[in-house]
């Protein structure tokens, strides 16, 4: 049994070019990325001190007393 190849008709190639453009949206994403990862990437000393900054800010954050608060109690 002989297996006939034939062209695709004009639909087949649109099909052929939105396949691709798809693939290339998806391969330039991919590779945004990838270099958006390696452009991040922090040492461990980075990440600590990093975390430490923000410990420290969110602490200072909620040791604060509300304006209205006059501190007495009622």
């Amino acid at each position: 049994m002989r297996v006939r190849i034939t062209r695709p008709t004009a639909k087949g190639w649109w099909k052929i070019a939105g396949l691709a453009g798809v693939m290339g949206v998806a391969a330039t994403g991919a590779l945004a990325v990838r270099a958006d990862r390696q452009r991040k990437s922090y040492t461990p000393d980075q990440v600590r001190s990093r975390l430490h900054e923000r410990y420290t800010q969110a602490y200072a954050r909620t040791d604060t007393t509300h304006p209205n608060d006059s501190g007495s109690a009622h």
